[in-house]
């Protein structure tokens, strides 16, 4: 039976960083997926550019379209908000070539592929962790769970829900040359197209990523506010479309994000952004972070548990704090949203770019700023 320093559990963004930041430090890491790559993944694929600048490899080969303009509509309002930065604000990826180069990037520092092999059971042992798999045993010191928002390896090492978890519906559409042309200079962002939500218009290669999703969890037809936003953006012609529903963690767990040797990153751990449903950046850090965690504190579980949360307490943690405020403003407090958006709506809409862009941070003390600005405003 193998033996590896680290086993990670999944082969998205999360579970690639976390495989290639161990196997830089010359861990011996093990990464396994239940599919064979490259896979299709559904995502509307967007990485936005402080993601993207936090890579140590470029992922040019994989970049459908780079986005420099982002317009945000707001339902049933003729306002609406431009901005644009020299550098790509998103760019656009098809996350079967973008998961595979990640997973190539991290074999090539010499991490192993499992492919084809689902993760049966776990066991917590006193220096490591016992997996069963679908291929045979294997071992290693510790599990590096990344396998996306339903996570079967948080539920094997004993972790109940406490994630809150939204729906969304996803399009790939291939429309035709004189709409693909009109809408594929700009990323669009449709705030209210969707109670509670938003819908999107990314630009890929050669055909749309059309979406919509809900920020509350409840039950909706998201097929009927798609289509009513098909006719919002004036396409004609839909000359095919494949479907992909789908559910976003956009909340932290509350019970942690280890148990003994068992660690949480990406959508296992819940850390999309609250405010955009955005995903990919955060998965790629809390990959990063986890793997740094165990690189410096693997001699004692308990240690690199405490420096994992550590590390995420530092910067990820609170910034999901603060855009879970704006995305309570932004969505269930419509009112309050306007008001803002009369008073400071495109100073809004260039710092949120900053945001995507890294050149600024999550504002601290939010709620404390927005009552010095507008003194009625009233929190829950």
């Amino acid at each position: 039976m193998n033996a590896y320093d680290i086993a990670v559990i999944g082969t998205g963004p999360a579970g690639a960083m976390a495989a290639y930041t161990a196997a830089s430090a010359n861990k011996r890491v093990l990464l396994i997926e239940k599919e064979q790559l490259p896979r299709y993944k559904t995502c509307g694929g967007g990485l936005v550019f402080r993601g993207k600048s936090r890579l140590p490899f470029s992922i040019e080969a994989t970049v459908e379209t780079e986005c420099l303009e982002i317009e945000v509509y707001f339902e049933g309002s003729k306002r609406y908000f431009s901005t644009r930065r020299e550098k790509p604000i998103i760019s656009m990826v098809m996350r079967d070539s973008f998961d595979s180069l990640l997973i190539r990037k991290a074999r090539e520092k010499g991490a192993e592929l499992m492919e084809q092999c689902t993760l049966q059971g776990l066991t917590q042992e006193e220096k490591g962790v016992l997996l069963q798999t679908s291929l045979g045993e294997v071992r290693a010191g510790y599990v590096i769970a990344a396998d996306g928002a339903l996570s079967p390896t948080a539920k094997l090492a004993g972790w109940e829900e406490s994630r809150k978890l939204i729906p969304a519906l996803e399009y790939e559409v291939t429309v035709n040359p004189e709409d693909f042309e009109r809408l594929s200079q700009k990323t669009r962002f449709d705030v209210d197209a969707v109670p509670y939500g938003y819908a999107w218009c990314f630009p890929k290669r050669n055909h749309l990523s059309l979406g919509v999703c809900s920020l509350k969890k409840q039950k909706i037809n998201l097929k009927e506010y798609y289509q009513a936003y098909l006719k919002k953006l004036q396409i004609k012609e839909v000359l095919s479309a494949s479907a992909h529903g789908f559910q976003i963690p956009i909340a932290p767990r509350t019970t942690g994000f280890s148990k003994g040797r068992v660690f949480l990153a990406g959508d296992a751990a819940g850390f999309a952004d609250p405010l955009t449903a955005e995903g990919i950046s955060n998965a790629l850090y809390s990959g990063e972070l986890a793997a740094k965690a165990l690189i410096e504190n693997g001699k004692s579980s308990i240690a690199a548990g405490h420096a994992y949360q550590a590390l995420l307490e530092e910067k990820l943690l609170p910034e999901l704090k603060t855009s879970a405020l704006m995305a309570w403003i932004f969505y269930a407090q419509p009112s309050m949203r306007n008001m803002l958006i009369q008073k400071y709506g495109q100073r809004g809409c260039e710092l949120l770019t900053d945001l995507f862009m890294g050149k600024k941070a999550f504002p601290d003390n939010l709620k404390q700023k927005l009552r010095e600005k507008i003194p009625m405003l009233r929190f829950s």
